[in-house]
């Protein structure tokens, strides 16, 4: 009886608190709508480093993928902390999924849009390249990524970023949208964030030390996706032991250095000749040249913080 009653009194609580403090749609300030594999992890790591923004921390992909779930669902996923703090979430899929942005419009017509982009072909072998590690995808990259054998969303159409963005700029109108693009992370990310912040209306603020730190992600050795897959019952009792040295030794002896099918200068001409009308919208659209995207890039080696 007892437990019942401690039961009935948590949630009664919970149901309080949140007529206390209720989320609004309208509390809801700004959205990062993207581009997945462009850095949009260390946007939103900067801003949460300031104590005046809230953002709940996994993608909620509500306006895309979960949108089934209802409104209450999805306001839930905000805690009161960030009341009288500027609120926001990023979820990158709202870029891609096409009822995303009239959904988004329907509920937040008032909210700031942040978009982060990267080079097409970078992105999209970026994206093998996760997929490929993770063993979900083969070694023959040509069946994944070239345009020649046909059009796929995850690789190639997500990467028309000017479609995508268009949809947004009909409904929000370009002044509630910043384009932001990844070699502005490699080159000036105080900058970067400047801009961020000023279409934010916060002040300035230094970097997060995160923001400064960058690291070799695709060279770093990993555990074969088969063999992790048959070492998987040992997960729960390895758990207790990640960062001992045991556990770091342990995993040196069968992490390997994954080699990754490479790009060849063909495929890539492929890909920018299909990606070329895409990019000739959005520089328009951005005021910005990226002529720096057709040329050969080491970009993709390298990443600034979580991307």
């Amino acid at each position: 009886m007892r437990g019942i009653i401690k039961v009935r009194r948590s949630r009664y609580q919970r149901i309080n608190r949140r007529r206390q403090n209720p989320m609004k749609f309208d509390n809801i300030d700004f959205i990062i709508i993207g581009a997945a594999k462009s850095a949009t992890t260390w946007l939103q790591t900067q801003l949460q480093s300031d104590p005046a923004v809230y953002m709940p921390d996994p993608e909620l992909h509500y306006f895309s993928r979960e949108y089934g779930r209802g409104e209450d669902w999805y306001l839930s996923q905000f805690s009161e902390d960030g009341a009288g703090r500027l609120v926001g979430e990023k979820s990158n899929s709202y870029l891609y999924v096409p009822e995303a942005p009239g959904r988004l419009h329907r509920h937040l017509p008032h909210a700031k849009l942040i978009v982060q982009l990267r080079n097409p072909v970078e992105r999209a072998y970026s994206n093998y390249c996760m997929l490929f590690r993770r063993g979900e995808v083969g070694g023959d990259i040509a069946n994944y990524i070239d345009p020649s054998l046909g059009e796929n969303m995850r690789f190639l159409v997500a990467g028309n970023f000017a479609s995508h963005l268009q949809s947004y700029i009909d409904l929000f109108g370009r002044e509630a949208l910043l384009i932001l693009f990844f070699e502005g992370v490699l080159d000036d990310p105080e900058t970067q964030m400047s801009r961020v912040r000023a279409h934010l209306g916060l002040p300035l603020r230094p970097l997060a030390p995160s923001g400064q730190e960058k690291v070799k992600d695709k060279t770093a050795p990993v555990v074969p996706a088969g063999l992790s897959k048959h070492l998987s019952w040992m997960k729960p009792i390895a758990r207790p032991l990640r960062g001992t040295t045991a556990f770091q030794t342990i995993r040196k002896l069968v992490a390997r250095e994954t080699r990754y099918p490479p790009l060849t200068d063909e495929l890539r001409k492929r890909l920018n000749d299909y990606y070329a009308p895409s990019i000739d919208v959005l520089e328009q659209m951005s005021g910005q040249s990226l002529s720096r995207w057709y040329e050969p890039s080491a970009a993709s080696e390298v990443k600034i913080g979580p991307l």
